[in-house]
Order: C-alpha cells, then sequence, then structure tokens
C-alpha cells in the first residue's frame, strides 16, 4: 500500500517538472499522474482539480525555494536583519536558481500574477526581508520594497539564461552564480550612478520634482 505521503510528494515532484517544462498550460491531472506514475483516480484523490494541483505545486517549489535559502521555516522564526548573512543568502538564492531556472521563472510568474503574493511563503520572507531592512539605519532612503524585490528575483532567475547557454559544466555554472551575486551586492552597496552627478536625478527619486526629465518637457 502507498505512503499517502509520499504519494503526495511523488505527484507534486513530477507536476513541477510539467510546470517547468510547459507552464501551468502544460499541467493536467491525467499528465502528471502518468509521469508520477500512479492512477488518476490516486492523483484526484490529493487533488480534486487542476487548480488546486497548480497552486499546490506552487507551494511546493516555494518550500523549496524557502529552504534552499533561509533554512527551515518551522525553526526559523523572526530574522533580525541586523544579523543577517546578506552574502550567503544572495548566494544560496543564485546557486538554487542555477540549478533549477524554469522552475524558478514559472514559480515569479504564477506568484506576481496571484492576487496577493504576500500569501507566498517566500515572497513574504523575502520582501518583508527588505522592508524590515528599509526600516533600519543600515538602509538607504527612499527604497520601494516591492520594486526592489521583482528586480532582484526577474535578474537572479533569469541570469541562468545565460550562464546555461555559455557554460557547459556545474564548475562553469557555479562561477556564473556567484558573479552574478556578487554584482547584486555590489549594486546593493554602491550602486551605478555618482549622485553628485546627476543631482536632477536624485530629486525626481526622492520625490522632490517628479515631473523631471524629458516626458516632461514634451
Amino acid at each position: 500500500m502507498r505512503d499517502p505521503v509520499a504519494t503526495r510528494e511523488t505527484i507534486l515532484e513530477a507536476a513541477s517538472n510539467l510546470l517547468a517544462k510547459d507552464g501551468p498550460e502544460g499541467i493536467s491531472l491525467s499528465a502528471v499522474a502518468h509521469l508520477a506514475s500512479v492512477n488518476r483516480g490516486t492523483a484526484y484523490q490529493h487533488f480534486e482539480t487542476r487548480e488546486r494541483l497548480i497552486e499546490a505545486t506552487v507551494q511546493w517549489v516555494s518550500d523549496k525555494l524557502f529552504r534552499a535559502v533561509f533554512g527551515d521555516p518551522a525553526t526559523l522564526g523572526e530574522r533580525r536583519v541586523e544579523e543577517a548573512d546578506v552574502s550567503g543568502l544572495t548566494e544560496r538564492l543564485c546557486d538554487f536558481a542555477m540549478e533549477n531556472p524554469d522552475l524558478c521563472r514559472v514559480w515569479l510568474q504564477q506568484v506576481l500574477a496571484s492576487p496577493d503574493p504576500r500569501q507566498d511563503p517566500f515572497w513574504r520572507e523575502y520582501a518583508g526581508s527588505f522592508g524590515r531592512f528599509a526600516k533600519t539605519d543600515m538602509a538607504e532612503p527612499d527604497i520601494d520594497v516591492e520594486v526592489l524585490s521583482v528586480v532582484n528575483l526577474a535578474g537572479v532567475f533569469f541570469w541562468p539564461i545565460l550562464a546555461r547557454a555559455h557554460a557547459a559544466d556545474p564548475r562553469r555554472r557555479k562561477e556564473l552564480a556567484r558573479r552574478f551575486s556578487r554584482e547584486i551586492l555590489r549594486l546593493s552597496l554602491f550602486g551605478t550612478m555618482r549622485a553628485e552627478a546627476f543631482p536632477a536625478i536624485v530629486g525626481r527619486v526622492r520625490g522632490e520634482n517628479p515631473g523631471a526629465g524629458p516626458a516632461a518637457d514634451r
């Protein structure tokens, strides 16, 4: 007799493979049951509808992401941003994305398109950590937490497209993951533009003159 917990895990792993390969459109209970080597009735016992299966699969991926980057959610508790290993978190995120590129991109698309991304555990912790950081005196002012979270994750999850096109072996892909994590850290520390050279842009970012710029002249 099959272990229900193990069967559910097998079904979700099969569904995640289809999700990564074909997106949500490629998932059906029949296709997932076939890939998981279970009968369709068993799949329906665990997930009554295709929509429930997709929802559970996205949550399953989120849990994998969470554990890879932050650790066990059951023992994590409220992390103090002052004590966070920012370099380690960034490297673990980049490593997971490099090994699971398609899955990460589909997960991000599904979460951002959902009615409330904050319901997703990984998104809630990732964006939440930026929010907590933005309230400390370690942060630059005027951080848009939601925008920054999307920009970071989109970059991390799309970099493997270039990396895998130019790296034939795992060692080289690891090097490219490290290269990306270093640039994220450098941008977080220094950015790319010296503020004193762009006073008008500084004002615009701070909301002092929202209409400034080429668009306002037209």
